[in-house]
């Protein structure tokens, strides 16, 4: 029995990973969970300069979800390689450095900084972050997309994905867009855009106003864009949204994903990797599963 997933060159022992923006940078997250278990660990997302984030409040629960608009607060590139970096490395498991490029420019200072960098094991290119100006633009244009997936591919030497937003009329053309410009694997979904208010006050519950809506409630549409983009394109699936529980796992993986980063349940359970891993071999055992490879994407429509 095998746990073991490809990610086109990347092999990760498990297909369980933690989501960008929920998991921080992994050190606090170490007196709750044995980090060394994971298939992999995704940090919060950095830009090349530093950014201060949106105002407060920046998260508001909601009925079956979490509506946040953190803005990418983060202490830039050159921060997180020298500061960051050596603790993440100590994992040892693979890494894969979430990153957001504004201009076409942002990607040649990625690679230029990362591609030397021998514990990152892949990025991830978010072009789907709705929370900050402009931060959807490459993720919303197919022509857009496949641009910036182009120079990425031409300035960078390790393996990408590129992270697609929900918020779009047709993500599989986005996804192919992703596909031709170059990327390795792509990361579905992002956020969904959405609104809470406090109508006593006659004001939004985020200091932002809008912001990106995740948890359980946005399973069923994360679910349906991976299984849009698996029919769609060739490359490798990581499945994003609403994961809480064993269950969620496998119904990613039957939908064409390979691999499924867990996000809003860390929130609420610290614990739900670590539960995961541990049920994942008993259902496979129960299921007559030898190994993982043999249910990806097997759903029938």
């Amino acid at each position: 029995m095998s746990l073991e997933v490809t990610l086109g060159t990347l092999t990760l022992p498990n297909p369980i990973l933690v989501a960008s923006g929920t998991f921080g940078y992994a050190r606090e997250a170490a007196r709750l969970i044995d980090l060394s278990r994971l298939g992999g660990v995704v940090p919060k997302t950095i830009t090349v300069e530093p950014r201060p984030g949106n105002k407060p409040p920046r998260t508001a629960e909601t009925t079956a979800g979490l509506l946040n608009a953190i803005g990418l607060d983060n202490d830039g590139l050159d921060e997180f390689v020298e500061k960051k970096l050596p603790y993440l490395a100590s994992i040892g498991r693979p890494l894969i450095v979430s990153v957001a490029a504004k201009t076409l420019d942002d990607c040649k200072r990625f690679a230029e900084r990362l591609n030397d960098e021998s514990a990152v094991s892949a990025i991830e290119l978010n072009v789907s972050c709705p929370n900050v100006s402009g931060g959807v633009d490459y993720g919303t244009d197919p022509r857009l997309c496949e641009r910036m997936t182009a120079e990425m591919r031409r300035r960078l030497t390790k393996p990408f994905s590129v992270k697609l937003s929900p918020n779009v009329t047709k993500i599989a053309d986005i996804a192919k867009a992703a596909e031709t410009g170059g990327a390795d694997m792509i990361s579905a979904v992002n956020t969904c855009y959405g609104l809470a208010v406090d109508w006593r006050r006659r004001k939004p519950k985020l200091g932002n106003g809008c912001g990106g809506f995740s948890g359980p409630a946005i399973k069923p549409i994360a679910l349906r864009c991976v299984w849009q983009i698996a029919q769609a394109v060739k490359l490798p699936i990581i499945g994003i949204g609403g994961i809480a529980n064993v269950d969620d796992v496998f119904d990613f993986l039957v939908a064409g994903a390979s691999a499924v980063q867990i996000g809003t349940a860390n929130f609420f359970n610290p614990r739900v990797t670590m539960e995961i891993l541990d049920e994942m071999p008993r259902v496979m055992e129960r299921e007559g599963i030898r190994s993982l490879a043999e249910i990806i994407g097997s759903l029938e429509m």
